[in-house]
């Protein structure tokens, strides 16, 4: 077993959230909803309804409900992937697979033009999704694996920190095509964005070189497994599922974690489509709004991580939830361009911080030295997929029903407000603990 805290391993590991932030921020929170939003608008009546095999649809309920099927495809293969990848020790394969899926579904959506059908632009943009998921999985089961426990919070915060700025570079290399094509001698209106989902691919691919090269492959854990490694994924989730029910923090943890899961990644999710159906933002407008976010959210990280090694995880937790409360809430009162400035910076701050403290808080419970990371890993990937379907398709059906994205966000926040009372609670129980095993460094 390789030893940890390795400084090569854990910058490898680091590219890869270098690598493939860059679809997060072209495909899922600038570029392809923009162009989505404006080329399925009828531009003289204003409609918004799309046709998608044979139905109608209102072409930002389609899009999330689109997204939220994707995570729920994760949800159902995710069990029998690292059940493969724990029993042969290959999880590296499983990272490389999605990564390439999810790149190539992307170049794939240079083909989405203005006028064409929707269907294959839509898998395209759906079988992302699914890749950047999974890599994502196998990704964060080498946390506990590279790092010791002390480290985990400050690996975990320089991974994403890497990713944010990774983004930023990507996006900027996108952001000098979309704006200024004539520079590349492009005439068509079209071309430049197209052109984006392009190097998103290239960029994804290129740096995710560097970890399928230096990241170890994993651990055979053949011995453990009596049953069939296609269903037993499942029967591992119970297994692990036995374990956290004997861990009552970390049962009380993940209960918090998919109630706020769900109101953070839905909101990350559909801020673009807000920003260009609800404000009517142009272009350049959401490219540096959202450029605005990823710089504060390394700012946001860093300070989270310092903050949970002197008052604690959970402590820190409840701090940064609470101001997603208020966010969320305020968000339904968002009238222009300046406000959503405002808001956009104070979710770059919590932003990286939540889901880097998350992952690092869960790795922490965990106990040390367990072979299976990946089955434990799929159970918390598992619980913060399940809570994107659950939000996006909320998200999704309240639109539907009253045709205002700000009542969906309204509804958000129930779940924000339910995750810091579990917070709270688990912070109670986590005092009365003998062994507070999360207010460590």
């Amino acid at each position: 077993m390789e030893k940890k805290n390795n400084k090569k391993t854990i910058w490898a590991w680091c590219m890869f959230d270098w690598a493939n932030q860059s679809y997060n921020m072209v495909i899922t929170s600038t570029i392809f909803p923009a162009y989505y939003v404006y080329y399925t608008t009828n531009q003289k009546t204003h409609s918004d309804k799309v046709t998608f095999f044979g139905h109608q649809y209102v072409n930002t309920v389609l899009q999330t409900n689109i997204l939220g099927l994707s995570y729920l495809i994760i949800v159902a293969i995710l069990p029998i992937l690292t059940s493969i990848a724990d029993y042969r020790g290959n999880k590296k394969r499983y990272l490389q697979f999605f990564t390439w899926m999810g790149a190539l579904a992307c170049a794939g959506l240079f083909f989405f033009k203005p006028g064409s059908s929707l269907e294959l632009p839509l898998i395209f943009y759906g079988l992302a999704s699914v890749g950047y998921c999974g890599g994502f999985v196998f990704y964060n089961s080498y946390l506990p694996q590279i790092a010791s426990l002390d480290q985990q919070d400050a690996v975990s915060a320089k991974g994403f920190i890497y990713g944010f700025a990774g983004s930023i570079v990507v996006q900027l290399l996108c952001f000098v095509v979309v704006l200024s094509p004539k520079t590349f001698g492009i005439t068509s209106d079209d071309l430049p964005a197209r052109i984006s989902f392009l190097i998103v691919f290239a960029w994804w691919i290129g740096f995710s070189v560097i970890p399928f090269i230096m990241l170890p492959k994993g651990e055979p854990n053949a011995g453990s497994h009596k049953y069939n490694v296609f269903t037993g994924g499942f029967k591992e989730l119970a297994k692990v599922f036995g374990k956290i029910k004997q861990m009552p923090l970390l049962k009380r943890f993940l209960s918090a974690f998919f109630f706020y899961s769900v109101g953070v990644q839905t909101i990350m999710l559909v801020a673009a489509n807000f920003a260009a159906k609800e404000l009517h933002m142009k272009d350049e407008d959401l490219i540096s709004i959202i450029l605005i976010i990823q710089v504060v959210a390394i700012l946001g990280a860093w300070i989270t991580s310092k903050s949970s090694a002197k008052y604690g995880n959970v402590s820190t937790l409840i701090g940064l939830v609470t101001i997603w409360t208020v966010l969320c809430c305020l968000v339904y009162f968002i009238a222009n361009a300046t406000q959503f400035y405002f808001a956009a910076f104070a979710v770059g701050l919590v932003m990286g911080g939540v889901q880097s403290l998350s992952r690092s808080t869960y790795s922490k419970y965990l106990p040390e030295n367990i072979p299976d990371t990946a089955s434990f890993f799929s159970f918390y990937d598992v619980t913060e997929k399940s809570s994107i379907v659950v939000g996006l398709f909320c998200f999704a059906e309240v639109e539907s029903w009253t045709h205002e994205m700000r009542d969906s966000a309204l509804a958000l926040d129930c779940f924000f407000a339910i995750g810091l009372f579990l917070l709270i609670a688990l912070l109670v129980a986590e005092r009365k603990s003998l062994k507070p095993a999360v207010v460590i460094a």
